[in-house]
């Protein structure tokens, strides 16, 4: 029987987690701040940092945990009192929809379905949340549901069944102050939602729904993206994020599709997360930091400190016992070399000495020894650009 090779690799942080900073030792003026909400009143934005929330004041400064978990957390979104946090997480296994209190607390599990469930809005009275998943579609919609196409469902706050409310895949829904209008954006098909440039039949557009008479309406027309609608001036126009200008920027257009306006001129790295309070004070994510913009006036970069401990060491040690890919066995047969999460290693027949040849961005595949053993030849495509390269020896183990 031939011996089941059986080892240990210390990984570093940056292969299995978020880099990690210095050390925490005062609070760190936090980058890469993403999900900003801003609270009813304006006062207050709650955003994800490293897979948790954080609530922080809507002029910046240091900001709290609300949550600590090891999952992931994100995707905030106020209930209209200001007292409730509805957000999405996987601590299950797939990202379901979560409640917790705007101060802090027990966060309530509401959702437990297998399809990722996101939310985006409460309900008028706040007894529901409004969420997306891609769960159960119309059998007449389609031969095969996919999900790429979600639809679109409420569940009590409190935790209950939750129920359809469209098949129509909606998202970043928003109704308005009187129930009868919905304003969303479309998804037509599976393209990656972070793609930037995007101009084809499936870009996004923002739609209206009367829930009245049942109908939708098309409104922007930009052969581009269009996303993330919220209701501004009494209902009668709304905020949106559109790639018009060559970049994601906040716009604004009346609500019958006239008047369109550009209010920010970001360039580069496009504006993200769009969110407003009841009197118009809009807050957004660009380039990882967060912002917020007032009427009439220019967008407010937001100083904020985060003192927080690191969850992980900044290297674990892993026993392999699959995943290696690429194996090669030394001329001696006392080596074999392999692939493992891209990275090149290097470990005895025997056991006991494993070693780490390769530490790039880049996978490397194709192993292969020198005939004396004492080099590794192997491919990898660094600097745009497939090459083959050589790991020599330096001195025996």
């Amino acid at each position: 029987m031939k011996p089941r090779l059986s080892f240990a690799i210390a990984l570093l942080a940056s292969v299995l987690t978020a880099p990690l900073t210095a050390p925490l030792t005062a609070q760190n003026v936090a980058s890469w701040l993403r999900y900003p909400s801003i609270s009813p009143d304006g006062k207050t934005i709650v955003f994800t940092y490293k897979g948790d929330l954080y609530r922080v004041a809507s002029t910046g400064g240091a900001a709290t945990a609300l949550t600590s978990h090891v999952a992931h957390d994100f995707m905030p979104v106020w209930s209209h009192d200001g007292k409730q946090i509805a957000f999405a997480s996987d601590r299950y296994g797939n990202f379901d929809v979560f409640v917790m209190p705007a101060e802090g607390g027990e966060a309530r599990r509401v959702t437990f379905h297998s399809a990722a469930e996101y939310p985006y809005t409460f309900s008028a009275d706040d007894k529901a949340i409004v969420f997306g998943a891609s769960r159960m579609d119309a059998a007449s919609n389609r031969t095969y549901p996919t999900a790429s196409q979600p639809e679109l469902y409420q569940v009590a706050a409190a935790g209950g069944r939750p129920t359809q409310l469209l098949t129509t895949p909606a998202e970043d829904v928003k109704f308005s102050r009187n129930g009868q209008f919905m304003l969303y954006h479309d998804r037509k098909g599976g393209e990656n939602v972070w793609r930037k440039h995007h101009n084809s039949a499936i870009a996004r557009d923002i739609w209206v729904y009367d829930t009245k008479v049942g109908t939708h309406r098309k409104i922007t027309t930009f052969a581009g993206e269009d996303r993330n609608p919220v209701f501004t001036d009494n209902d009668k126009a709304f905020f949106y994020l559109s790639e018009m200008s060559g970049t994601f920027n906040v716009h604004k257009m009346n609500l019958d599709g006239t008047g369109t306006q550009q209010l920010t001129s970001f360039k580069g790295a496009p504006v993200r997360f769009l969110s407003e309070s009841d009197a118009g004070t809009l807050a957004f994510s660009q380039d990882g930091d967060l912002y917020t913009l007032a009427a009439g006036a220019s967008p407010k970069k937001l100083g904020i400190t985060i003192a927080a401990d690191a969850k992980a060491n900044a290297e674990r040690v892993m026993a392999v016992t699959g995943g290696a890919r690429d194996l090669a066995v030394s001329p001696s047969g006392k080596e074999v070399a392999f692939t493992f999460r891209g990275d090149i290693f290097v470990t005895s027949v025997e056991g006991g000495v494993t070693k780490r040849v390769t530490s790039t961005p880049e996978t490397e595949v194709g192993l292969s020894f020198s005939p004396d053993g004492k080099t590794l030849l192997y491919s990898s495509e660094r600097g745009g650009r497939w090459a083959v390269y050589e790991a020599r020896r330096t001195r025996d183990a």
